[in-house]
């Protein structure tokens, strides 16, 4: 069994820890699109998260032969609109540092109550399978707007989204905590039980 793979369409290497961590109990080996040589740019033009992620998973099993998950995941701002959404990693441009982007959430939310300033992290993750099924699950976890950065222990806006049942930020959880509450988590975790079926 241990010879079958899985293939994450992602080069993120934090996110690739995290999801090596869930999917551990799994007996696969977990790779990243970049280890099985997938560099080609993938256009995300879907309208929603689980969209987005599928767009992502069936480009790159259509360049290999192993089964592809993809997640697509960002952060919901109630106060914004529900912005950055979909557009979190392309908010204010792909290569803004985070720093930039979460002062300008921060800045955009000025004056603003805690009552007010709720958000959430959403993640669709989808797989497609050598013969074409798919599937998809979502997680999300609530919170709302720091009024700070705090933590050093995340990326993205980790240290910015602030999470009333442990009073701090998830830059400030270790990595059992995120991975226990986490949207990714939940979501990969959802996806885990589907996956046991198939393999």
């Amino acid at each position: 069994m241990a010879d079958k793979k899985i293939v994450f369409a992602t080069g993120n290497t934090g996110k690739m820890r995290e999801i090596r961590e869930i999917l551990a109990d799994l007996d696969l080996e977990v790779v990243s699109m970049k280890e099985i040589g997938f560099n080609m740019p993938i256009e995300e033009n879907g309208t929603t998260f689980e969209e987005n992620a599928l767009i992502k998973a069936r480009a790159v099993a259509g360049q290999c032969g192993e089964i592809v998950l993809a997640d697509d995941s960002g952060l919901e701002v109630d106060y914004l609109n529900g912005d950055p959404g979909i557009y979190s990693a392309r908010y204010m441009g792909e290569e803004t540092p985070y720093s930039i982007k979460n002062a300008a959430i921060i800045e955009r939310l000025a004056g603003v109550p805690d009552e007010k300033r709720t958000a959430r992290f959403v993640c669709a993750i989808a797989a497609v399978f050598p013969d074409g099924q798919e599937l998809v699950t979502l997680g999300e976890i609530q919170g709302r707007i720091d009024y700070e950065e705090k933590g050093k222990n995340g990326f993205g806006y980790d240290p910015i989204f602030y999470v009333p049942e442990f009073g701090k930020t998830t830059a400030e959880l270790t990595d059992e905590e995120k991975n226990s509450i986490s949207h990714r988590g939940r979501a990969l975790r959802k996806m885990k039980e589907k996956l046991r079926g198939r393999i």
